[in-house]
């Protein structure tokens, strides 16, 4: 009879993480960076351009219209057809459109590229979500989606002095932030290439694992997909999805934070530029200090998540955390110090809450229907990461400075916890991880 080493979870875990997390984070960082750097040129091109407030604003936010309109369709894919090709195809078309980014010429064009490279991306985090999922047991995918989410803040961290620094570079007659979209563009397109020679797609195929750890994961992973679809009572499908209410309230509920945070990450650099007077390299600095508090906050958050078997209270608590920072913020915008740490606290429970919430997210469904669901909340989830950015360009414009967005985003925040512990458990449990 065959017996199991009592350790093979702890060494299959290890071994799984420490092959495909780091190169798993760094494509995030790299379509982060794609994502977000027009925060920082925003330092400098909006003034180039002649953008207002509202013109920068609509194409912070009108990338997440794209990306709702195809996520859906490109997270089934992901689970029907496999990540590799899909991820290839994503990062190498995204790249293309935001290295074209640099010679935009007036707001019809910044508008029209950004939606498109919403509409590109669309797919690559719920295709990521689906991958982790086919590889990490729901006891370890609190701390996987962690250490994944952290290319966020890692991305934030690094950049802000690469942003910064590229902004006052000028070749070939081009100015500093059009190099930046050109030079920060690029890594996406290499990397595209990669994915089909590097990553896995299933551990079926992983020749890179012991046998006796690949027979393991793949039982493990197998028991836990049968104990789903057996709760399930129905046949997985897009329209089992569509229709459980958890799904939608957890739609909703990203929908208020991505709101709160992107609405705060795509004005930060100008915020923070405008309360100190800073040089845009400074700022880029700055801007890093709470993504980097908040690369420890989600790491930890998913660590304490797995470990205690408890996903809801960690993601309302970090959200509301987050909601009082931002609400501090709104009464010490005067004294940058003080500021500083009230945007602090705020990052740590705005970015902090993701890994609890996507492991509690996908603990409810299997096979395609939990694609779908991902897919879903994602979409409808990003569609606040359209408002966010774009409320805050609007009140800034119809208001005095930032305080009235800056409220809003705390209120969003409040919102966020709320529907979250509205949400009922999944009954279907796992075992806490050992110690």
């Amino acid at each position: 009879m065959t017996t199991t080493s009592p350790d093979i979870g702890d060494r299959v875990r290890n071994r799984v993480m420490a092959r495909l997390m780091p190169y798993l984070v760094l494509l995030y960082i790299v379509a982060y960076l794609d994502r977000v750097n027009v925060s920082y040129a925003a330092l400098e091109m909006t003034a180039d351009l002649g953008f207002s407030a509202a013109t920068y604003g609509l194409g912070a936010g009108i990338f997440f219209v794209g990306y709702f309109l195809f996520e859906i369709p490109a997270a089934v894919m992901a689970q029907r057809q496999g990540v590799r090709r899909l991820v290839c195809r994503i990062m190498v078309t995204w790249g293309i459109l935001a290295m074209g980014m640099g010679f935009i010429q007036n707001a019809a064009q910044f508008h029209t590229l950004r939606f498109l490279i919403g509409a590109a991306e669309a797919g690559f985090f719920p295709a990521m979500i689906v991958y982790l999922g086919q590889w990490f047991r729901a006891a370890d995918r609190g701390k996987a989606v962690a250490v994944f989410m952290s290319a966020i803040s890692l991305a934030m961290v690094i950049g802000g002095p690469v942003s910064g620094a590229l902004l006052k570079v000028e070749w070939l007659g081009l100015e500093g932030w059009r190099w930046l979209f050109i030079l920060e563009g690029l890594p996406a397109v290499v990397l595209g290439f990669s994915v089909l020679f590097y990553l896995t797609e299933r551990p079926e195929n992983a020749k890179w694992l012991p046998d006796d750890e690949k027979a393991w994961l793949i039982a493990e992973l197998g028991r836990e997909r049968l104990a789903r679809e057996a709760a399930q009572t129905q046949k997985p499908s897009i329209a089992l999805a569509l229709r459980d209410p958890r799904v939608w309230l957890f739609a909703v509920a990203y929908f208020f934070g991505l709101i709160a945070s992107n609405g705060l990450g795509y004005w930060l650099p100008t915020m923070v530029k405008s309360w100190s007077g800073f040089s845009s390299f400074t700022v880029g600095l700055i801007v890093s200090l709470p993504y980097s508090l908040g690369v420890i906050a989600k790491v930890l958050a998913g660590w304490s998540s797995d470990r205690m078997g408890e996903r809801r209270w960690h993601t309302a608590g970090l959200q509301l955390l987050g909601g009082a920072g931002l609400a501090a913020l709104t009464s010490v915008q005067a004294h940058f110090a003080i500021a500083l740490i009230c945007l602090c606290v705020a990052v740590i429970g705005l970015t902090g809450y993701t890994s609890s919430f996507w492991a509690y997210a996908t603990s409810f469904l299997a096979g395609t229907a939990n694609a779908a669901a991902i897919g879903l909340i994602n979409s409808i989830g990003n569609l606040g990461s359209f408002a966010g950015p774009y409320a805050m360009g609007w009140l800034k414009e119809h208001t005095t400075g930032y305080t009235a967005g800056v409220l809003v985003l705390a209120a969003s925040s409040v919102i966020t916890a709320l529907l979250v512990l509205a949400a009922r458990p999944s009954t279907t449990r796992h075992v806490k991880v050992a110690s």
